[in-house]
């Protein structure tokens, strides 16, 4: 056998630099985690059970009479792009042209990633709200972009948005807000008037948005509010949101944006040379899965509630201080009563502990410090294995 050669490119490392800091991500960790020991996982936010049958269904029709088996329009299929436009008029009033103003992406991951990489360039400043999912802070570094992270922090049996902190972010090479409400992994949903004062930022700095909304159905008290709603908001913002989260069939990648022309076209330049298209057959049913009833969404809405309810209560009895959210299917907690520091330490040992698995929140953060005590726990399961892990979760007690 040939003696080995050394690595090929030289010294240099093979992987680009602005990426060398993220490594594998922690959903990934846990997950195998949780499959190696048995354990409940409760980390990565996927459902473990599919969404309505008739949606399956109708997925099911679409391949077998060939809709979508070939190459979709770049887009998006007409279908799916007026049943967008259709949504967004039913539930919040706002008018979009499934012409112009709708493009279909591959989950809100890609609409995110299209969005930062169109619209950002090298020594661009993007305010994002800490802590913040972990594929915003990669793809604001793939643009060549400066990460400015603006802090949620906890108070009052929640996490706060200091708007004098945001506006004091803001800088001459502030190019776009990233935000998202309801809010992962905090579970926080800004308010009317935190929405009204950031628009009131953006329209005096002139800013462009980019809002990630996936969550738009899960608000448990009150009522999801687009940004692009407010005045002057609509012709600066890049909505985004996706049919994972809502139906719950996470691997289809669904997802879209709406916005204006110009700002739909410079997201589609990027789009267009990731994964140009996808999820053909996929593409029908979800266009059938946005007509569903008022009932669906209510159901589905308070379905989440109650299982928000039985994993904050079972938390809360297990001994940590519990963050109830507003909205999301997640749960940030503190170990601190626990007697516990480091949540990475913590979620780590959890399984052999009490067979069960979790987020260590200060992943999500620049300032680990910020955030070191937090861990986040997903409740879009079955009752019975929320049930089961209460149960589990009462060792930490005992």
């Amino acid at each position: 056998m040939a003696p080995m050669s050394a690595p090929v490119g030289g010294s240099r490392p093979l992987l680009n630099r602005r990426l060398a800091s993220f490594g594998t991500t922690i959903f990934a960790e846990m997950s195998a985690l949780a499959a190696r020991t048995g354990s409940i996982n409760l980390g990565q936010g996927f459902p473990d059970t599919d969404g309505p049958a008739e949606i399956a269904e109708a997925a099911s029709r679409a391949v077998l009479t060939g809709l979508g088996n070939q190459y979709p329009p770049g887009p998006g299929i007409p279908e799916l792009r007026t049943a967008i436009a259709e949504h967004q008029q039913r539930f919040y009033g706002l008018p979009y042209d499934p012409d112009t103003e709708v493009l279909v992406t591959a989950g809100a991951t890609e609409a995110i990633a299209a969005s930062l990489l169109a619209l950002l360039e090298p020594g661009d400043e993007v305010i994002a709200l800490e802590p913040y999912y972990d594929s915003y802070a990669a793809c604001i570094a793939m643009a060549g972009a400066t990460r400015v992270p603006v802090t949620l922090r906890p108070h009052a049996g929640a996490f706060a948005l200091d708007l004098d902190e945001l506006r004091a972010a803001v800088t001459p090479r502030t190019r776009l807000l990233l935000l998202n409400t309801p809010h992962n992994p905090t579970g926080t949903v800004l308010t009317p008037a935190e929405l009204t004062a950031i628009a009131e930022l953006a329209v005096d700095r002139d800013l462009l948005v980019v809002t990630d909304e996936v969550y738009e159905h899960l608000v448990f008290e009150g009522a999801h509010l687009p940004l692009a709603s407010l005045p002057g908001m609509r012709e600066r913002t890049v909505t985004i949101s996706s049919s994972g989260k809502t139906f719950s069939f996470t691997g289809w990648k669904v997802g879209w944006v709406t916005a204006p022309p110009e700002l739909v076209s410079a997201v589609r330049s990027a789009k267009q040379f990731l994964t140009y298209v996808s999820s053909g057959p996929f593409q029908y049913a979800i266009a059938e899965a946005l007509r569903l009833p008022d009932d669906y969404y209510a159901g589905f809405r308070a379905d989440h509630a109650a299982k928000r309810d039985i994993l904050a209560d079972g938390l809360a009895a297990a001994g940590f201080e519990v963050f109830r959210p507003r909205g999301t299917y997640f749960i940030t907690t503190d170990i601190t009563p626990l007697g516990e520091k480091d949540g990475l330490a913590f979620c780590r040992a959890l399984p052999e502990r009490c067979g069960v698995v979790a987020i260590p929140n200060q992943v999500f953060y620049d300032d680990r410090a910020a955030g070191a005590t937090q861990v986040r726990w997903a409740f879009c399961k079955r009752t019975v294995v929320l049930q089961e892990a209460v149960e589990r979760l009462g060792r930490l007690a005992r």
